[in-house]
């Protein structure tokens, strides 16, 4: 199997920083991902990172990743063998080995969880994920689109407790994990969609654990060589600059497993006079200046320290803050009419259509 790269306890800063670009505010803490894997990899050794196209087509390749509210996540922190515990667990469900293992979200904690498992099971890992991003609900991946069962599932949690789940869509998938994730506090971690390799080829987000790293070294290599890191980024991405201000408004709430809220932003520079707002349900959906829709969801929003070019999660925003806010088009396979219906505006009961962002350039 010929291998992209190999992956050590260095290579996860940029991995962790472009996982919480790609997180889209949401998809946890990054940092807590990031000293999870390099832990596993100080023991175990480093990762192989392969594409997809390298399985074979019978073989079993299974995500994981950690599901809950981020502000959950920061103070909750598992204990470290859980994602094994959930892995080698589906393993026994399935009645065979496992050859491969899968990011389920490339954003946030998830981006960098799905090490742990690799590492500690010298399997290789997919350059790939199921979202090209990261979004709030679990029916809400590339798999579903092409007709992966999320289950047989096992959710594990810091306690010992481990559940398996067998449902009859991923949609109820999501209502009985997440239900299950809050009664374990608010947080858990687990193994899920089970798919072959010859799905996999078609399913997977290709290329998004690379991109992470990528967006991580240009925001290093820009700082290092006093450039403007947020240029340098949105010229990486093929990104729209949307606004340049200071959050003057912050709402945000725990509910029903996730972080829901809105960030209202007064603008800066050449933004003066102007008011952005973002609407975020863990990860930001809808950016909104002046009343006029800039962009939604699927479509990629993130917000960026103004200075250092460091990505700002949604749990983590603070009045005073001086932020910019980009938006990029999202993964071809979310524009489709399923994609649309599975993660577009009005799936989050906003009243209106999404309207696709055009690629800079």
């Amino acid at each position: 199997m010929k291998i992209l790269r190999t992956i050590g306890v260095d290579d996860l800063d940029d991995i962790a920083i472009g996982g919480a670009v790609l997180g889209t505010g949401g998809g946890g803490d990054p940092y807590v991902g990031k000293l999870m894997a390099q832990q596993a990899i100080r023991k175990h050794g480093p990762v192989k990172l392969v594409d997809v196209s390298e399985l074979a087509d019978d073989a079993l390749v299974v995500p994981v990743c950690m599901m809950g509210a981020p502000t959950v996540m920061t103070e909750k922190l598992p204990q470290g063998d859980e994602l094994m515990n959930a892995f080698t667990a589906l393993e026994k469900v399935m009645g065979r080995k496992i050859d491969a293992v899968l990011c389920g979200e490339a954003g946030g904690v998830n981006s960098t969880t799905p090490f742990v498992v690799a590492a500690s099971s010298g399997l290789p890992l997919v350059d790939g994920d199921g979202m090209g991003r990261a979004f709030p609900e679990l029916q809400m991946v590339t798999f579903t689109l092409s007709g992966v069962s999320a289950t047989p599932m096992v959710l594990c949690d810091d306690k010992g407790n481990s559940i398996v789940l067998d449902t009859v869509s991923n949609g109820w998938t999501e209502r009985l994990a997440r239900a299950a994730t809050i009664e374990m506090g608010g947080s858990a971690l687990l193994a899920f969609y089970p798919m072959s390799g010859k799905v996999a080829k078609e399913a997977v987000v290709r290329g998004t654990l690379s991109l992470c790293a990528e967006v991580g070294e240009t925001l290093r290599a820009a700082r290092s060589a006093h450039e403007d890191p947020v240029a340098a980024l949105a010229g990486l991405l093929g990104a729209e600059i949307l606004f340049h201000g200071r959050i003057m408004d912050i709402e945000r709430r725990t509910e029903g497993g996730f972080a829901r809220g809105k960030a209202t932003f007064h603008g800066v520079e050449e933004y003066k006079d102007q008011t952005l707002r973002l609407d975020f349900q863990n990860e930001f959906l809808i950016a909104e200046r002046d009343g006029e829709v800039l962009a939604t969801t699927p479509d990629l929003i993130t917000v960026l320290e103004a200075d250092s070019g460091d990505p700002v999660t949604a749990d983590s925003l603070k009045y005073g803050q001086r932020l910019v806010t980009l938006a990029w088009p999202c993964n071809p396979l979310w524009r489709t009419p399923e994609g649309i219906e599975l993660v577009g505006p009005r799936y989050f009961k906003y009243d209106m259509d999404y309207r696709p962002l055009s690629a800079a350039g």
